[in-house]
Formats: structure tokens, C-alpha cells, sequence
């Protein structure tokens, strides 16, 4: 059953989305086909590509937002980042040259530092997002250290996993209560006032099905998606700037439809690429030489020219059109079914905002978008 939400006030004020679905859908469709000509490197221009979309068909009062980052910004903070891996990589390579027993432990906190960037990155990736928007003319604005984040998040993380999942709600209204009061509106101070609390009150029953849920496969998109709603309304109707508010009248069972025809589509291309491998190492061992006996011999199949090429190439596309899946049902749908079910209150206290603040480098964000650490494709 879905969550009482209250019904709003007849001087609500709404965001809205209008924008058209096939040409979200065709811009993904050619980002895709140019990210495979491009060895993967057009994915920052297509990731620029989609945020301008959603930004600029958003409207919070009649007024679009904006984003401002260009995709050049996202390929030289990728370029950074993996700059600042290097010496890591390079200095865990020399150890496993030297004793494989020392290599294996050494993997540790090789693994400790990469997750603990990852985390910064990430803090990075949303602060760089954040000073690329622009509404009504003022720029939004977002500091704080990456570092902070990235250690109260590996702290969160490590209660999350020894509680078994159950400390989930306080560590995301412990992180985004660090994010949000780092984050303003010109002058408007951001803040978020939501609690561990009321979310785990709101999805406990949702935790207790998991293990069900993986057992079963069935009902697991249903899950995910109860979830991802939850979340998203909480999230949305505790975030603030200043004295304007807003609240999500997004509904538990909203994502239902949107999860399962990703679900249905993942499916499928999962069939396609099980036909293609089946078809290349057909192919292969039929071109492949015999063994003595006269018998295909499988092992000079797989190792065939024509089975490499042909398992990468059908990766590649199985990977691509994943990722248009992603953008399509995950991240245009659900953005639209945020915006439009979301209110605004105190909109009035924006019109006398002052600007402050500067844009930061995409360090971090040339790094998570490189790695896909953007959730839902952003």
C-alpha cells in the first residue's frame, strides 16, 4: 500500500517536464552508435548531451533550469583522475613482479584506496553537476571536502554491511544531510531535514523481502522499484533552500511499469547475445582445424581470430545497448515521473537570491562518468 502523502494546497506551485520522449530516445540511439566508433570516448559529450535535455525541458514555475558543463571539462577530469590511479596501479604491478604472496595482500589496500576514491569521486561528480546549473539566471552553488565525504561514507558503509543492510536509511540521511547543507542557491542555504528514521520506517517491510526477493528473481524488480520510489520521495520532500521547500507526491507503485520494461529489454538482449555467442563459436569451430580424431577441437575454436573478435564485438554492442536501456527507462523515465509529481513551496523567498560562489574542476566527475559510477546514467 502507498505511503499517506497529503494533498496539496491550491497555491501550489509545480515543476514541470515537456520534453518529447522519441527525441530523448534518438539522442541516446546516435550516442550510442558514436560511442562505438569512438572506442567510448563520445560518453562525455553524450552525457552532456542528456543533462542539457533534462535540465533545459524542466521547468520550476514556468522557468527551465539550465546546465552549463561542457563535455571538454568531463574528458580532462577523466584524464586527471586516471593520472592520479596511475602511480597506483604501476606501484601495486611492480609488487606482484617481486612475490606473488606479497601481490595477494598488497590487493587490499590497493582495493581500500580505489574504493575510497570512488566515494570522493563521486562527491566530485555531484558538486561539479551542481555549479553547472543555472535557474532563473543565478547559478547553484555546492563546497565541502570530497575527503569528509569519502570517509563518512566508507564509515556508513561499513555499518551498513555488519547490520546487514539495516543501517541503510540513517547512512543516506546522514550523507545527504552533508551534501545538502555544503549546497545553495545563491544565498539560499541548502539543508536537508529528513531522518533514518522515517525512511527505514517507511521501507522496513521492503528490506525484510530481499532475501525472498533474490531467491525468487520474480518479484525483485518490484522491490527495486517500491524502493527506488520510496527513496525518491523521501528524499525530494526533505530537501530545502532557505525558506523554499519541496515535497514529492510520487507514488510507491509509480516505477512498477518503468523497471519492468527495462527488466523485459535486459532480458532480451540477454537471449540476442546468448544467439551470437552460440552463432561465432559455431562459426569458429567449423573454421577452426579439427583435432586428430577428427572431432571439432573446441579449444582452437575459442582461441579462433574470428570468436575473439566476434565475443568483443558482441560485448561491446551488448554493453551499449544496456546503457540506452539505462538512459531511456532509468534515467529520462524517472526523472520525468519525479518532476511532475513534485511540488513547491516559499518559491517567492528565490526571487531575492544573490549570487555567490564559482564552479569547480570535473575531476571527480570525468572520473565517475568514466567508470559509470553516475547513477541512472547522469
Amino acid at each position: 500500500m502507498d505511503q499517506t502523502l497529503p494533498a496539496p494546497a491550491p497555491s501550489t506551485r509545480w515543476t514541470r517536464f515537456h520534453g518529447v520522449r522519441r527525441a530523448f530516445r534518438n539522442l541516446v540511439l546516435r550516442g550510442a552508435l558514436l560511442e562505438l566508433v569512438t572506442f567510448g570516448f563520445y560518453r562525455f559529450w553524450l552525457a552532456t548531451d542528456i543533462r542539457r535535455h533534462l535540465w533545459s525541458h524542466t521547468l520550476v514555475d514556468g522557468d527551465p533550469l539550465e546546465y552549463v558543463g561542457r563535455a571538454r571539462e568531463l574528458l580532462i577530469g577523466f584524464l586527471i583522475a586516471t593520472a592520479i590511479l596511475m602511480p597506483a596501479y604501476l606501484v601495486y604491478f611492480l609488487i606482484g613482479i617481486e612475490a606473488e604472496r606479497v601481490q595477494a595482500f598488497a590487493s587490499l589496500p590497493l582495493s581500500l584506496f580505489l574504493y575510497l576514491f570512488a566515494q570522493f569521486a563521486i562527491y566530485r561528480a555531484r558538486r561539479y553537476r551542481v555549479t553547472r546549473t543555472v535557474w532563473r539566471g543565478l547559478r547553484f552553488t555546492m563546497t565541502g571536502s570530497g575527503i569528509g565525504y569519502a570517509w563518512r561514507a566508507a564509515l556508513w558503509d561499513l555499518a551498513v554491511l555488519l547490520s546487514l543492510g539495516a543501517a541503510l536509511p540513517w547512512r543516506q540521511a546522514a550523507l545527504e544531510r552533508y551534501r545538502m547543507r555544503h549546497t545553495a542557491y545563491g544565498d539560499l542555504q541548502g539543508g536537508f531535514d529528513g531522518t533514518g528514521r522515517e525512511l527505514f520506517r517507511r521501507g522496513w517491510h521492503l528490506w525484510l523481502l530481499t532475501v525472498p526477493a533474490l531467491l525468487t528473481i520474480i518479484p525483485l524488480p518490484f522491490l527495486i522499484a517500491a524502493w527506488r520510489a520510496t527513496m525518491l520521495q523521501w528524499w525530494v520532500s526533505n530537501v530545502r533552500f532557505g525558506e523554499v521547500r519541496f515535497h514529492s507526491y510520487l507514488e510507491r507503485r509509480a516505477l512498477f511499469g518503468t523497471y519492468w520494461k527495462a527488466t523485459g529489454w535486459w532480458v532480451l538482449l540477454g537471449i540476442l547475445m546468448g544467439l551470437w555467442v552460440s552463432g561465432i563459436f559455431g562459426l569458429a569451430a567449423a573454421l577452426a582445424q579439427p583435432a586428430p580424431d577428427g572431432t571439432p577441437d573446441y579449444a582452437a575454436a575459442f582461441a579462433h581470430p574470428l570468436a575473439l573478435g566476434g565475443l568483443g564485438l558482441g560485448y561491446l554492442l551488448m554493453a551499449l545497448a544496456a546503457g540506452v536501456v539505462v538512459r531511456i527507462y532509468l534515467t529520462r523515465d524517472i526523472w520525468a515521473r519525479i518532476v511532475e509529481t513534485t511540488a513547491v513551496y516559499g518559491l517567492e523567498a528565490a526571487d531575492h537570491a544573490t549570487g555567490q560562489g564559482e564552479a569547480v574542476d570535473a575531476i571527480g566527475e570525468g572520473f565517475a562518468g568514466g567508470l559509470d559510477l553516475n547513477i541512472g546514467g547522469l
